[in-house]
């Protein structure tokens, strides 16, 4: 029943009147007293893409972009400001990239005409993030084959060429020799440079040229980026799956992700062209590589660093049906094969296997405790079928135990969601991967998606979803509030159906403020600074209170999955000992919500956390980052019904202490 009052309310702090606001009074039960399924702990999780300068320029923290000079171009990224093409350049020098046809390997070649006159330059990933009295190191290998060089130095600049820090080194040795170095920012500067110059005129050889910050996360040597893992750390996600996503099949088969190419010494790891780079005609990255410095050893040890399962994609033998859509012939499949079983050799084996001795080597004698991997992303039709097929038995015959992941396609519907789903059921496929791209209506709408999935079938990963403001791919689509609370709505949908949706992830995970790809993202960060979306403190409010037990909750019997605009699920927690309520009002009006708990004894207290934004449109940006953020208050608990006011656009979670 709707009544018409007068009332004062908060959004963000401030005081609002209305004089006609709407009040829905909604009376939900919530059945405490049996568990109708267990809530897995991969519940909710992350997906991690190498797309929007995720890896290189971002999650990995190298600051020298090309430092091997293995790109297509292989002074892409550095620069000669003294150096003319079309001259001798007598005074200054030039820089040429020389190719070791043995290994197909590149290095650069330095002739110093004019030490006074010659610089090489590194732009960066869009410029290097440098810190005020961070420090900074350095690492490169040289070859001084006349001695003629007696001094290396090397520069950070700020963007009107002013010195930032400064180090050098001297090349000592004719042959190839490693040396490292550190440099302490003098300023913070987010788009400084990497500036070498010489003392001495002649030749010298140089490669690997890299620079780390120091402060990496967990204090590894050249590791990851701190904040980033830091937000990653703080979802408490269930599992990690990677790396992809699209960059998995390739555009071609040729330039697929093969993780053995990722695995060993990081100097050995070759580069390759990200698929990202030319994917979008309003987002040409040209300079989009892969380093493979954060390749699957990295990615394994991340996953344990943030409590996650490790979910590792592989190729099934299919290109990119959105690109060339190259096929291997089922009669070729065996390296493909190969490579998902030395995989699980790699993170699980005994120590005296081939692959266990690679990661026994890297660094962890201890299996990384492999329980999934992935057949293929997003593929479909009847190839990707016949191959899982394949797939499938080889995998269970030498590991029964690991759950194989199979796809639905790319889409929520359709004629080939529709035959993957029936083909896999009828193999009873363990974990079906389903992906959708949609509106914030559609995820509103949706909420009750899996209410009829057969409880008997295969269990579902809801492994790519986001809401799109505009439209997929569009790179209009922004990362607002309306998004954020339709995908909470959606979420509620995929916490009560937890007997069947057993992964959940939000995608992509991040982007580059200058470099990015494909919007709505959860994280956003530029080369100083991270933050979350409002779709990542979505994301973070459920996986951390994602509980232990699925509980009832219903009005008037029914599941609440829009009713007047209202979104519910409910769990238990057995370790914090609390009944776990969430609800979504996506009403532009608020609510009353009465709420009965049945079968359970309350304690005197409760806690509120709440995310609320006023307007459809809000959203945190890098010049208000916390904009939309989690509120958290406690409450006392009353005798009979528990009633709160919900505001307008909001998303609430309601903690009972039970006895």
């Amino acid at each position: 029943m709707k009544n018409t009052i007068l009332t004062k309310f908060t959004i963000c702090g401030l005081m609002l009147s209305s004089f006609y606001i709407n009040a829905q009074k909604t009376t939900l039960e919530v059945d405490a007293s049996k568990t109708i399924t267990k809530i897995q702990p991969t519940m909710f999780g992350l997906f991690f893409e190498d797309i929007n300068f995720a890896a290189d320029g971002g999650l990995y923290a190298e600051m020298v972009k090309n430092r091997s000079f293995e790109f297509e171009k292989p002074l892409m990224g550095w620069e000669q400001p003294n150096t003319k093409r079309s001259s001798m350049n007598k005074e200054s020098g030039s820089a040429v990239p020389i190719n070791l046809a043995a290994d197909n390997t590149n290095f650069c070649r330095v002739e110093i005409n004019n030490d006074k006159g010659y610089a090489l330059i590194n732009e960066g990933f869009r410029g290097m993030g440098v810190k005020k009295d961070a420090k900074y190191n350095l690492s490169l290998k040289a070859a001084n084959p006349n001695a003629a060089i007696k001094k290396i130095i090397v520069q950070l600049i700020d963007k009107d060429q002013k010195v930032i820090g400064e180090t050098n080194i001297i090349p000592n040795s004719v042959q190839w020799a490693n040396y490292t170095a550190q440099i302490i920012g003098t300023q913070t500067e987010a788009k400084a440079k990497l500036k070498i110059t010489f003392e001495g005129t002649g030749t010298i050889d140089l490669d690997m040229i890299s620079l780390f910050p120091e402060d990496t996360w967990k204090g590894r040597k050249n590791g990851l980026r701190k904040d980033l893992v830091q937000l990653l750390y703080d979802v408490k996600p269930g599992f990690l799956r990677f790396p992809g996503g699209c960059i998995v099949e390739g555009r071609t088969l040729s330039d697929r992700y093969q993780w053995k190419k990722s695995v060993g010494n990081v100097e050995e790891r070759k580069t390759m062209m990200n698929r990202w780079n030319v994917e979008f005609s309003h987002k040409q990255t040209p300079d989009y590589f892969q380093s493979f410095g954060l390749g699957f050893y990295e990615y394994f040890q991340l996953s344990e660093d943030i409590g996650a399962e490790p979910l590792p994609i592989l190729s099934c033998g299919m290109a990119c049906q959105y690109n060339t859509g190259e096929l291997a012939p089922m009669d070729e499949l065996d390296p493909y094969i190969q490579d998902a079983l030395d995989l699980i050799e790699f993170a699980n084996g005994e120590v005296n296997t081939k692959w266990g001795k690679l990661r026994l080597d890297m660094g962890h004698p201890q299996s990384f405790n492999l329980k999934y991997i992935g057949v293929g992303n997003e593929q479909w039709g009847t190839d990707y079928i016949d191959r899982y097929k394949v797939f499938e038995k080889a995998i269970k015959a030498k590991y029964p135990k690991i759950i194989i992941v199979s796809g639905s396609g790319p889409s929520p519907k359709g004629e080939h969601f529709d035959f993957a789903m029936a083909e896999l059921k009828k193999l009873n496929a363990e974990l079906i991967d389903e992906h959708y791209y949609e509106s914030p209506k559609w995820f509103r709408e949706n909420a009750g998606r899996y209410d009829n999935y057969d409880r008997k079938g295969p269990k579902i990963f809801a492994g790519e979803y986001a809401a799109q403001s505009v439209s997929g791919a569009n790179p209009n689509n922004r990362n607002n509030w309306e998004c954020a609370f339709s995908e909470a709505a959606f979420m509620t949908g995929l916490e009560r159906n937890a007997e069947v949706v057993q992964l959940s992830s939000y995608a992509p995970l991040m982007a580059h403020e200058d470099a990015w790809q494909w919007t709505p993202d959860m994280i956003w960060f530029n080369n100083l600074q991270s933050y979350g979306s409002a779709n990542y403190y979505v994301q973070q409010l459920f996986s951390t209170n994602k509980g232990t037990d699925l509980l009832s909750i219903t009005q008037d019997g029914k599941a609440l999955i829009g009713q007047h605009d209202l979104y519910a699920s409910a769990v238990k927690d057995t370790n914090s000992k609390e009944i776990i309520v969430k609800l979504v009002n996506t009403a532009a009006s608020n609510q009353d919500v009465n709420i009965n708990l049945k079968g359970a004894k309350l304690g005197s207290k409760g806690s509120m956390i709440r995310l609320v934004s006023a307007n459809l449109q809000d959203e945190n940006t890098f010049a208000d980052p916390k904009k939309i953020m989690p509120k958290q208050s406690e409450y006392k608990i009353a005798k009979g019904s528990q009633q709160f006011d919900l505001p307008p656009y909001s998303v609430t979670v309601l903690k009972f202490k039970i006895k």
